[in-house]
């Protein structure tokens, strides 16, 4: 596994990534019933995610939350990120609307676990590829488990896939510039 480096600039990063994961979990609930091009009666609001392609709009904050937990386990550790997940999975399930209380807490606890599974071996290996491949993992176990759970179908499965990617591809150039910071403060110490 990579070194993890005992700077206070580290470590300040890794609080922010956990307070950033935190957040994603009320921002998700909060977009879904209020942002989009189109919110549904009595249903969540939508964002095209491709072409022809729409999605409930947490989408992109699950995306994010999954790289997120990453940045929190490579600047704190192991412990952290298994803590954060837990304290997330108990969130999504207070935050979450009655009737999805648990498909929210069960696909968020799960994804993450997976995206964790994923991550950890691969991290030696390449950190960019760690965080993409982790990721699209844990979007697929959210995306799958939240849906069967909520709605007993999987007819949503491509919106919210392609959502939760954009936001994980997105995010890979500025996991890049940590990766470099990170390898010339190695060097330099």
């Amino acid at each position: 596994m990579p070194r993890r480096m005992n700077t206070d600039t580290t470590r300040r990063e890794g609080f922010w990534a956990l307070a950033g994961f935190a957040l994603c979990i009320p921002a998700a609930n909060w977009l879904i019933g209020h942002v989009g091009t189109y919110c549904v009666p009595n249903g969540p609001c939508l964002v095209p995610v491709a072409p022809g392609v729409a999605a409930p709009s947490g989408v992109l904050m699950v995306g994010l939350a999954l790289v997120l937990r990453d940045v929190v386990q490579r600047r704190l550790g192991l412990g952290w990120a298994m803590g954060a997940i837990l304290a997330g999975a108990g969130l999504s399930a207070f935050l979450a609307p009655p009737a999805l209380v648990l498909a929210s807490a069960a696909a968020f606890l799960l994804s993450e676990v997976v995206d964790m599974a994923v991550y950890t071996p691969l991290a030696r290996r390449g950190l960019l590829r760690a965080v993409a491949l982790s990721g699209m993992a844990g979007l697929v176990v959210d995306s799958v488990v939240f849906l069967w759970l909520a709605f007993g179908s999987l007819d949503f499965l491509a919106g919210q896939v392609i959502g939760k990617a954009w936001m994980v591809l997105l995010a890979l150039p500025v996991i890049a510039v940590l990766k470099r910071r990170d390898d010339r403060r190695a060097m330099a110490g």
